[in-house]
């Protein structure tokens, strides 16, 4: 039971659809669209499991198809300060970040364990950084206006290798010189590395 109430003949109980836990009527009332669990039409939610499905629809409306369609990053592996430009973007099965240039790589999102969203905009050395144990904040505005992101760093563990690897994407230019799909797939991502760490707590 997830809630004070004393259940009877007249106070029923009701499975949040999402979590399957037990609440009353007024504690699990809402019907939220619940696709990922494969439910055609909205489904009983407890508050916070509709919550968590509310961004998810957001997200899959508003920031999935940035992140499939890609975008342009000049891209360096551990500390190695030699970059290739790739192209970043989320598998169609919605579980790999696929890197394409000279070279492929897979990395299974499930296996990244920190997002550092780097920006412009603050004072020197200052850095927006979010892990997947405080990614609940948007970016602080900088003084006379909001932050700009130009990269990300993710630290994930590689299959059959010992300790984190890490990459760092800097946004790059696509075919008419412009930064703006890049920017704006690495804000898609910073939500989605969100969502993802809100739905592993449910």
């Amino acid at each position: 039971m997830q809630c004070d109430a004393k259940f009877d003949f007249l106070t029923r109980k009701h499975h949040c659809r999402r979590c399957g836990k037990c609440f009353c009527d007024k504690c699990c009332g809402q019907k939220v669209a619940l696709p990922r669990m494969c439910f055609v039409d909205p489904v009983r939610q407890c508050a916070a499991c509709a919550l968590v499905s509310r961004k998810e629809a957001e997200f899959f409306d508003k920031q999935l198809r940035v992140l499939l369609s890609g975008a342009a990053f000049l891209v360096s592996f551990g500390n190695s300060e030699k970059s290739e430009t790739m192209v970043c973007r989320l598998s169609s099965n919605q579980r790999y970040l696929l890197l394409d240039g000279a070279s492929h790589h897979e990395i299974e999102v499930t296996h990244i364990l920190a997002v550092q969203l780097l920006t412009e905009g603050f004072p020197a050395g200052d850095k927006d950084t979010h892990t997947y144990t405080s990614l609940l904040g948007s970016p602080p505005a900088s003084e006379g206006g909001a932050a700009r992101a130009t990269g990300m760093s993710l630290q994930y563990s590689a299959p059959g290798a010992e300790g984190v690897a890490q990459l760092k994407l800097t946004a790059g230019e696509d075919a008419h010189g412009s930064r703006k799909q890049a920017t704006a797939w690495l804000a898609a991502m910073h939500k989605a590395a969100k969502l993802l760490h809100e739905s592993r707590d449910q």
